[in-house]
């Protein structure tokens, strides 16, 4: 998935213009036009819940009209800054909830793909619980890397930036992460068998 950057001229003008204080409307639409759908995947990704996804995405946008003027592009570029605070909305929400983490692959891949047959759903369906019992074992560090990579599209440098490690260490744990679920896939379909 191709990584949506900012205008740099808005970052670069928000001081010139209006002293780094305040985010205008038409600097705010680029930006939510720019990565409305990543976080908004990321966050379905992470709870399973549509209709709280958009509040939570809601709180996200309405934390970077508050906290836009502490933005600063020495400390971060701003993809890395706005996915910081999803990530902090996200474990926020979970903490709220005190509930374990539940996932299912079913939202992300309706916001995807077009709709099935029957018969490919009931298929589907028994893959995605697989998937489902597979990603219940990851740890939650494990499952919240897994949704910055492949729900918000996010790359390993800026994983790594968000994470506070390095890109190759993302790599290499992106790599584990994806043999272990296959391992979990292999054994779930032995006991079928």
């Amino acid at each position: 998935m191709e990584s949506a950057r900012v205008n740099f001229e808005i970052l670069q003008n928000r001081e010139d213009k209006l002293g780094g204080d305040v985010l205008t409307t038409d600097e705010f639409s680029q930006i939510y036009e720019m990565y409305f759908n990543r976080v908004y995947k990321y966050i379905c990704y992470r709870i399973n819940n549509h209709y709280e996804a958009e509040d939570l995405c809601s709180q996200v946008f309405e934390t970077v009209i508050t906290k836009y003027h502490t933005f600063s592009e020495e400390k971060a570029r701003f993809d890395v800054w706005l996915f910081a605070i999803t990530r902090n909305t996200v474990t926020d929400y979970f903490r709220s909830r005190k509930k374990r983490f539940h996932f299912s692959l079913d939202s992300i891949t309706e916001l995807i793909l077009s709709k099935p047959s029957p018969e490919e759903l009931a298929i589907r369906d028994d893959e995605h619980q697989a998937m489902f019992q597979a990603m219940v074992k990851l740890r939650d560090k494990e499952r919240n890397i897994i949704a910055m990579k492949f729900a918000a599209g996010l790359k390993n440098s800026e994983i790594a930036e968000l994470m506070g490690v390095s890109e190759s260490n993302i790599g290499v744990v992106v790599y584990r992460i994806i043999n272990k679920l296959r391992k979990y896939l292999e054994v779930g379909r032995d006991r079928d068998e």
